[in-house]
Formats: structure tokens, sequence, C-alpha cells
């Protein structure tokens, strides 16, 4: 029984590692789709904030590394306040981007 476990224990932890984010990839999507508004480390863009009148916080604070996995990603695919879903960050290349903002952090 021990060993069924054992064996079951690896699989999970081996699909998951399969399925792990690529934070160097969502480099890349981040830098194509959201780079010209939060800037190249996470910093805002103060003319697209002027210009949509928003406060944007840095990607790296603290408020914005609090919010769970399913909050940027819900962020990213449907908006927020002003910011419209980014429809060109899709599936996979939603978790990688959601990665990659995680190792922003200040």
């Amino acid at each position: 029984m021990k060993r069924i476990v054992t064996v079951w224990a690896s699989l999970l932890f081996s699909a998951a590692v399969l399925v792990a984010a690529d934070a160097s990839a969502g480099k890349a999507v981040y830098d194509k789709a959201c780079k010209s508004c939060h800037g190249a480390d996470g910093t805002p863009n103060p003319k697209i904030a002027a210009m949509m009148k928003v406060e944007m916080r840095h990607l790296g604070s603290k408020e914005v590394h609090a919010l769970s996995e399913a909050e940027h990603k819900k962020i990213v695919t449907e908006g927020h306040g002003k910011m419209k879903p980014v429809k060109t960050v899709t599936g996979a290349a939603v978790d990688d981007v959601v990665a990659y903002v995680r190792t922003l952090k200040q």
C-alpha cells in the first residue's frame, strides 16, 4: 500500500512539474503584450497612467503580489478597471505571464 501511495505521489509531482508555468517564456509574452503600459521591470508607464487617469501600481508591489494566481489570471484575461483584457495572451501563456510577474517582487 505504501508503495502505491509513493508511486501516485511521484506521478502527481511529475505532472505538476510538466504543467508548471515558465517565467522566462512569460517574460517574452510580457515584453510583447504588457511592457508598453507596465514597463520592462513592472514600473508603470506614467504617460499611459496620466492618459487613462488611473493610478497604476508597480507590478512588484506588495498589493499586486498579495493577489492570488486566479486573480492575476482574471486581470489578464478579463481586464481590471480601465485595463482591457489582453486578448493576445491565452492558454498557458497566461500562466507564464503570471509566473514572470511574480519574479518582479520588490
